[in-house]
């Protein structure tokens, strides 16, 4: 079954640094892997210094976000777009939202979209592995909301996306950070 569309919110025990408490949106999932990126990493990185073009339709907070480990000199763009017709430039994922080719003259494009956040690198799994690591409990998948890729705040995000869910997931949003010090 795939996960495209869809909220991986880590367990708090996940031990993988690169992942402690993140919430990552599922852009792809399928027979051959999987990909998505952090929604809660904010960089110190204002959009305005990497892409200037977008600096005026970027979603606060108006900073580069850490998408995750994988390419992390590569940027990627979600737009969340005024109409779900494919603008020239936009790849069209699903709902309102859509991938920014960057290589294009993003002047032009800025009337198509409502809002933008920039990502340094994304998270990716082989073939199985993302299943691998559900079917371990490191992470529930949740539904997604159309704020949730533009969140004002992206840094609370995993706290809010889990206080939304049944209360057997719910509580986990007040998990301490160390246990040894609960």
């Amino acid at each position: 079954m795939s996960h495209r569309g869809k909220l991986l919110v880590a367990n708090p025990a996940l031990p993988d640094p690169n992942f402690h408490r993140t919430v990552v949106l599922m852009l792809e999932h399928n027979d051959d892997g999987a990909v998505g990126v952090v929604l809660n990493r904010p960089s110190d990185t204002h959009v305005g210094e990497a892409l200037p073009a977008l600096a005026e339709v970027a979603s606060e907070p108006a900073v580069v976000h850490v998408g995750g480990p994988v390419a992390p000199t590569a940027a990627l763009c979600l737009a969340r777009m005024r109409q779900t017709d494919e603008a020239e430039g936009v790849a069209h994922l699903f709902g309102a939202l859509g991938s920014i080719d960057l290589d294009q003259d993003l002047d032009l494009l800025v009337p198509s979209v409502e809002g933008v956040r920039v990502f340094a690198g994304y998270s990716g799994w082989a073939a199985g592995q993302l299943e691998g690591e559900i079917d371990a409990g490191a992470w529930f998948v949740v539904g997604m909301e159309s704020d949730d890729p533009f969140s004002a705040r992206s840094s609370q995000l995993w706290r809010d996306v889990l206080r939304r869910q049944p209360p057997s997931l719910a509580m986990l949003a007040s998990f301490p950070e160390d246990v040894t010090t609960n």
